[in-house]
C-alpha cells in the first residue's frame, strides 16, 4: 500500500508553500497522520512538523441516453497539508 499518491501542484498549493511552507500532498485514504508523517520524511529527507487531512467525498454524475439514464461517481480522495519544521525545504520537481 503506497501512502503518498503524487504531490498537489496548483495555484493555491503554490501560494501555500511560498507564503508558509506548506505542501500539499493526495494521500491514500486509508492512512492517518502518523503513517503519512513518516512517508513523508523517508520520502524527502525531511522533519514534518504538522499535518492537516481532508476528505473529499465521491462525485456522482448521472446522464440520459438511449439506454436509460447511467450514472457513476469518481472515487474518494485523501489530500494532506504538511507544515515542515523550520528552514525545511522540498523540491517536488527534482528527480529521484
Amino acid at each position: 500500500m503506497s501512502i503518498i499518491i503524487k504531490p498537489i501542484i496548483s495555484e493555491k498549493a503554490n501560494y501555500l508553500t511560498d507564503l508558509r511552507g506548506h505542501y500539499s500532498f493526495l494521500v491514500n485514504p486509508k492512512s492517518n497522520k502518523i503513517q503519512i508523517k513518516k512517508a513523508i520524511e523517508v520520502a524527502y529527507g525531511v522533519k514534518v512538523a504538522d499535518i492537516s487531512t481532508m476528505i473529499y467525498a465521491p462525485k456522482v454524475s448521472s446522464k440520459h441516453t438511449k439506454k436509460g439514464l447511467q450514472v457513476g461517481k469518481t472515487s474518494k480522495l485523501k489530500k494532506a497539508v504538511v507544515a515542515l519544521a523550520e528552514g525545511e525545504v522540498i523540491d517536488i520537481f527534482a528527480t529521484n
